[in-house]
């Protein structure tokens, strides 16, 4: 998989999602994109990836009452490039994973990505939409 520098029309819009509780995705760009997830359960850190959502749809990709307030999104734009990263360096790989613990990634064959956080605030659902909208800032549930 390529690892291309997010371009600066990429953003994030995160929202509570009322009556489900689930952690959705929605692509609301023109391109297929690529989506890995980290979060804690109780057995510590676990990444898991490869989500594939067309464009302008949404997937679940976390069914029930959310169990953590946050969560990380490491997302790659398959048609256009670029991705979208944050500063928490978590474990992936190029091919579908669940992966126990985000430490010594390269040391136990895996890659190193950065993923951004997600806040749900403590909801019990979440929907995270990615957007190619420039100039947007997540939106306060």
């Amino acid at each position: 998989m390529l690892r291309l520098a997010a371009p600066a029309a990429l953003f994030l819009f995160a929202g509570a999602v009322p009556a489900l509780a689930d952690l959705r995705m929605c692509n609301t760009t023109s391109s297929r994109v690529g989506v890995a997830i980290g979060y804690r359960d109780a057995q510590g850190w676990v990444t898991e990836g490869w989500w594939n959502i067309a464009p302008r749809a949404c997937e679940t990709l976390l069914r029930g009452t959310l169990a953590a307030r946050f969560y990380y999104v490491h997302a790659v734009d398959y048609d256009k490039g670029g991705e979208w990263t944050g500063k928490s360096i978590m474990c992936t790989r190029n091919k579908e994973f669940t992966i126990r613990g985000i430490e010594d990634c390269l040391s136990r064959g895996y890659d190193r990505s950065g993923f951004f956080e997600v806040d749900t605030g403590e909801q019990k659902g979440w929907t995270i939409q990615l957007t190619d909208t420039p100039g947007a800032a997540p939106p306060r549930p």
